[in-house]
């Protein structure tokens, strides 16, 4: 790859940035997608307040059936925007995760305080180095990249930790970058 790299879309440029900078601080949810494989993933979600604290609510809660379940990221003190965050309380938004910042190992699901859930196997996809696993998590599909030991098989229901330090948050209604 080059220094600089140029993403467009329909004619128009996106943005221009390194490759380091257009992986890790996208300007919008297009950008997010284009760089990286497998993609990222994107969850309809939403912002709360949770103790104080933002965090990003997903899943979903059926009372009369007990069926479906929320799951919640905290956003880490260090990536909080105020200013950026308060408009969006309350509201849409989609929350942008790596199939790498998403782990199946005991190590980072015993240290995990947010951000656990629990997904459907579909797919199995054994790489060499590494293994994808395409999941179901509350009717979203989900990708993850783990280690090639991984014993998940499809229909296991599997438990995982998302990295909250590596999220990313985009307005639902026009895909900017509100948290990179």
């Amino acid at each position: 790859m080059g220094d600089r790299i140029v993403v467009m879309k329909d004619g128009y440029i996106q943005q221009i940035d390194s490759p380091l900078n257009l992986y890790e601080n996208p300007v919008n949810k297009f950008v997010a997608g284009f760089i990286g494989t497998p993609q990222m993933n994107f969850i309809d979600a939403k912002l709360i307040m949770m103790n104080g604290k933002y965090t990003v609510e997903f899943g979903s809660e059926d009372t009369k059936t007990s069926r479906g379940r929320k799951f919640y990221v905290e956003i880490p003190s260090a990536k909080v925007d105020a200013e950026a965050l308060n408009y969006y309380v309350d509201k849409d938004v989609i929350l942008g995760i790596r199939p790498e910042s998403i782990h199946d190992e005991e190590m980072f699901l015993s240290a995990a305080t947010t951000g656990v859930i629990e997904a459907n196997v579909d797919v199995t996809e054994m790489m060499g180095a590494e293994t994808y696993l395409y999941l179901t998590c509350e009717g979203m599909p989900i990708t993850a990249r783990v280690s090639p030991r991984c014993a998940a098989r499809p229909q296991d229901v599997v438990k995982l930790a998302i990295d909250p330090n590596k999220i990313h948050l985009f307005d639902a209604a026009d895909e900017h970058a509100i948290l990179s």
